[in-house]
């Protein structure tokens, strides 16, 4: 067993594994795993840039994560960069300030990289299921973009486009500064149409069609697996794995589309920080299942953190 660490920081939170790692076995067994949003791309898709108070957030989630990764006394780290820090004209203050706080280098990795890392994570564990036919297209739905992978064993295509929660509510939802609750129709409109034609970029690349299993990662697709099932709060356990009907997506996205601030608050499952950012990640969801044509959607928690891990071991 190797003790590896493994830190993901994307546009909207940034995430830390611990974990025991056997190459031979192919088994990470989880020693810590937490997720905290820094909204790190808090207005990166308009000005370019990390806002300071962005990265101070950020800075404070790292410096806790170097605590807990001290106390289980984890042999490697990896820290992964992916949107946000990948389109910021200062992403240098942001390296400086990971680098002085945990010791290593954040990678900046490209989105045909984090593609990579995101099949891995997902579909390690999904391979030997007779019941999930492949190939694998596997959509890891960010903040700032969005992965699509293709492949079986092995991954066959990747692309990464613009399109992710955050950037889609920055860009379509907010009005004089703050988000419309809920959104109009010619909002939500300019943003579908953004996002098919960030489809159709990514299926000059990914044969989205061809795939027999959809596998969803990242928030916005735990988050409405939660709201699907109707739990009492988030739970990970019930959520991995969990499967959720086209007809059951296009119903959530709908209601968070015409649902105001305070009614997806009241969502018991729903984290504080995705609140104003879920509708857009729905949508994304949607989109795609109807691009591909999917009935379904398998939902995983285990993906891009999973796979920089393994990369680690």
């Amino acid at each position: 067993m190797t003790r590896v660490a493994a830190v993901d920081c994307g546009t909207n939170s940034i995430r830390l594994l611990v974990a025991d790692a056997d190459p031979l076995t192919g088994e990470l067994v989880d020693l810590d795993r937490r997720m905290t949003i820094v909204r790190l791309g808090q207005g990166v898709d308009r000005t370019g840039r990390l806002a300071p108070e962005a990265l101070q957030r950020t800075f404070a989630a790292c410096r806790e994560y170097a605590g807990i990764i001290k106390r289980h006394g984890a042999e490697r780290l990896r820290f992964v960069a992916t949107s946000a820090s990948r389109d910021a004209e200062n992403r240098d203050e942001f390296v400086r300030g990971v680098l002085d706080i945990l010791g290593v280098e954040p990678e900046v990795i490209s989105g045909d990289q984090e593609a990579e890392f995101s099949f891995t994570g997902a579909t390690r564990e999904l391979a030997g299921r007779a019941d999930l036919a492949k190939p694998f297209l596997v959509v890891d739905i960010g903040g700032g973009s969005t992965e699509f992978v293709v492949g079986d064993e092995h991954v066959r295509a990747a692309r990464s486009v613009d399109v992710g929660c955050v950037r889609m509510t920055e860009r379509h939802l907010v009005h004089e500064g703050h988000v419309d609750d809920p959104p109009s129709a010619e909002r939500t409109a300019a943003m579908r149409a953004d996002i098919e034609a960030a489809l159709d970029l990514a299926e000059e690349t990914v044969p989205l069609r061809e795939a027999h299993t959809l596998v969803g990662l990242a928030g916005s697709v735990t988050t409405v697996s939660a709201i699907a099932q109707d739990l009492p709060e988030y739970d990970s356990a019930r959520i991995h794995h969990s499967r959720i009907s086209h007809d059951r997506v296009r119903g959530i996205t709908e209601w968070l589309l015409r649902s105001t601030h305070a009614e997806r608050a009241a969502v018991p499952s729903m984290h504080p920080g995705r609140v104003d950012v879920i509708a857009a990640g729905a949508l994304v969801l949607l989109a795609i299942m109807e691009r591909t044509g999917a009935e379904e959607v398998v939902v995983s928690e285990h993906d891009i953190l999973d796979g920089i891990a393994w990369s680690v071991a």
